[in-house]
């Protein structure tokens, strides 16, 4: 069942994280791999926040947490799609902007990882 509940909610990351993307490419028209970055950072932050709250949730049934923690925002994120996007931008000559996108992701993710758990964190302190 477990195995299931992962599938089904790395199903649901894909699909919104493919609906994120798509919904950029109208609005976006530059080298900077937007719609990856946001949904990298978010992502970052949800997981963040969830690995402190999730098992906290008396009601949710014990499969739900990696359901969600490794389906669905496993999923909704990309390392790979990441790597991808920056070696593109990189053999298009676009050195900067493959810089910038590396250094912002790495430590942009990192950052809003660490602001998840902090928030987290403090909801931890205010429940107990």
């Amino acid at each position: 069942m477990k195995y299931t509940a992962v599938g089904i909610a790395g199903m649901v990351g894909a699909s919104l994280r493919y609906a994120i993307g798509l919904s950029f490419q109208h609005v976006w028209f530059y080298d900077f791999p937007i719609a990856t970055f946001l949904t990298n950072m978010l992502g970052s932050f949800i997981l963040g926040w969830l690995t402190l709250s999730l098992p906290r949730l008396k009601f949710l049934h014990p499969v739900m947490i990696p359901a969600i923690g490794t389906g669905l925002i496993g999923s909704f994120t990309t390392f790979s799609t990441f790597s991808v996007e920056t070696v593109e931008l990189m053999i298009v000559g676009k050195w900067g902007v493959a810089l910038l996108y590396l250094l912002f992701s790495v430590w942009g993710g990192l950052l809003f990882s660490w602001l998840g758990y902090r928030f987290g964190s403090r909801q931890r302190r205010m429940s107990v």
